[in-house]
């Protein structure tokens, strides 16, 4: 007797991907519309797989060029235009051939999907490191150099030493790892879109446990960004322990 279209439906949904290719070849010849469909979904899928691998693919180019050197570590931040709250920087080193599906510049990619990305990189990662300078040394130093101090604080915190860092448009002053400054990096390596997903999930994570302490500010929906509800609280209630001073001086 013939399973059901429900049954099959559901052998597709637990299926591993290797299994894809038997199962669509065992039902080819079902004449069904709905087992058609459930092919044609399968297939679909494998498509776009396929076209990501590729993607990904595309973002080793800098990686396959340096690996020979030994570790490559890829080297991001977040935080340097917001009010309030630190700049992080995270260094990630993978290892060759890793594959984390959908990995991208953080900007690219929603709330949950960073979450879900941080997780795994932190699994599969040869090391990763993260930096983290507040408000009052980004008003001592200024953002910039700030923002160099937090990626050598990350690259001290990897479990191995690198040999050569990929960074996301900046050369960091002072550090004698050969690197190599990539502009728009975060979206041509996989290691810097590593360390813009670890830098960014870092942050958004301090700037909510932040709102749990202030929540007159809205931190948490806006990460210490300029928006209009952030800066009509700053006007409202003054500048929190978090805001940088030389950052908001026009609203205060």
């Amino acid at each position: 007797m013939a399973k059901s279209i429900g049954e099959i439906k559901e052998e597709f949904a637990q299926a591993k991907e290797y299994q894809w290719l038997e199962l669509i070849e065992k039902y080819r010849e079902d004449p069904r519309a709905g087992v058609e469909r459930l092919i044609q979904k399968c297939e679909k899928q494998m498509e776009k797989l396929c076209a990501e691998r590729e993607r990904l693919e595309g973002m080793r180019k800098f990686e396959r060029e340096y690996e020979h050197l030994g570790y490559v570590c890829g080297i991001d931040e977040a935080g340097r235009g917001p009010l309030a709250g630190p700049v992080v920087a995270g260094a990630v080193i993978l290892p060759p051939d890793c594959e984390i599906l959908y990995l991208n510049d953080s900007k690219q990619l929603t709330e949950m999907r960073r979450e879900e990305l941080y997780e795994e990189i932190r699994e599969k990662a040869v090391a990763v490191g993260v930096g983290i300078i507040g408000p009052r040394r980004i008003d001592e130093i200024n953002i910039l150099q700030a923002t160099y101090e937090a990626m050598c604080e990350a690259i001290g915190k990897l479990a191995v030493m690198p040999q050569i860092l990929l960074n996301d448009a900046v050369t960091i002053p002072q550090v004698k790892i050969p690197q190599v400054p990539i502009i728009k990096g975060d979206a041509k390596s996989l290691s810097i879109a590593a360390a813009s997903v670890i830098a960014k999930v870092t942050r958004d994570r301090m700037m909510r446990e932040y709102d749990d302490l202030m929540p007159e500010y809205g931190f948490a929906s806006h990460k210490g960004y300029g928006s209009a509800a952030h800066i009509a609280a700053i006007k409202k209630y003054g500048p929190s322990p978090i805001h940088r001073a030389t950052f908001i001086k026009n609203f205060v």
